[in-house]
């Protein structure tokens, strides 16, 4: 079969015996995988994904499509790669490690957020959701999977994380139209 129409799940399969089919996946899945990493923690995106394609090469062999999608495990990988990361940070700073702090850094998301008047109280929300619920919902907004890839890719059963992120989904939605209809009542563009 042609590597360029090969599904990404048969070429990591295949590439436990054949190292040319992971350089397609290298190919195919920088890119988002970068995005992941560069909107988590901007500065390491680069090393990060490096180090992304170490462990899932060295790793590829535990690659079960029975358990989820190349894509899923390779997303897995860099969930893990980014929690080392900031467990990393924290110790060299001498933080006491923290999940929340180990996961993402929302002071840089603040940074980056495109509605600048909208960004504080966004922020504030996300931050109050329960980390699997903003996992699975920067999971499925910004990195585009289903949210049965994003459940792979926490750990959690596919109806469960659904409910998390309808929940998530909810609040932050809440939020949202609390600002539209505020910005309508004072007259503010929306």
């Amino acid at each position: 079969m042609d590597t360029e129409t090969e599904t990404d799940d048969r070429l990591l399969g295949r590439s436990a015996k054949d190292a040319r089919a992971f350089e397609v996946l290298v190919v195919r899945m920088s890119g988002v995988l970068h995005g992941y990493l560069a909107r988590r923690a901007p500065a390491a995106a680069d090393d990060l994904l490096a180090e992304v394609w170490l462990q899932a090469f060295s790793s590829r062999k535990s690659f079960d499509p029975e358990l989820g999608t190349a894509r899923t495990w390779l997303f897995g990988v860099a969930r893990n790669v980014l929690a080392a990361h900031w467990r990393r940070i924290d110790r060299e700073q001498q933080l006491p490690a923290s999940n929340e702090r180990a996961s993402d850094p929302w002071h840089a998301v603040d940074r980056r957020l495109d509605a600048a008047a909208v960004g504080p109280l966004l922020r504030r929300t996300m931050a109050g959701l329960p980390h699997v619920e903003r996992e699975l919902l920067l999971l499925v907004a910004w990195e585009q999977l289903t949210p049965t890839e994003a459940a792979a890719v926490v750990g959690i059963p596919p109806g469960t994380a659904r409910s998390r992120l309808h929940r998530a989904r909810t609040r932050v939605r809440a939020v949202m139209q609390q600002v539209a209809y505020t910005r309508r009542l004072t007259g503010d563009p929306v």
